[in-house]
């Protein structure tokens, strides 16, 4: 996650409150997403950004899951992600983001 994207996530769940804050992340792969996911909850890992040391706990989706595509326009929902569920390893993303939440998430 870039340093701009963490300075945003940071501010939101500074003004909004982190129990309030919903994080979805779109990374093509389950290890892009997984490190994304992490930076969110436990902190950024390389110690780059503005969420280095701050362990926020956020939730966060992504976008290919059942729980974020369940509140979605299916329609809107086939235009702009549909496909890539054909291409991509959706299980190993699946994986990744249960195993971050369960060990890091705290909403």
């Amino acid at each position: 996650m870039d340093l701009e994207n963490q300075n945003r996530v940071k501010n939101a769940a500074d003004t909004y409150g982190a129990e309030n804050v919903i994080v979805v992340i779109g990374a093509a792969e389950g290890e892009a997403a997984g490190l994304a996911a992490e930076t969110v909850t436990n902190g950024d890992p390389t110690f780059a950004g503005s969420l280095s040391g701050v362990s926020l706990g956020l939730r966060v989706l992504h976008c290919m899951e059942e729980e974020f595509k369940s509140n979605v326009d299916p329609t809107i929902y086939d235009e702009q992600i549909g496909m890539m569920e054909m291409v991509l390893n959706v299980d190993e993303i699946v994986a990744e983001m249960e195993a971050i939440r369960a060990q890091y998430g705290k909403y």
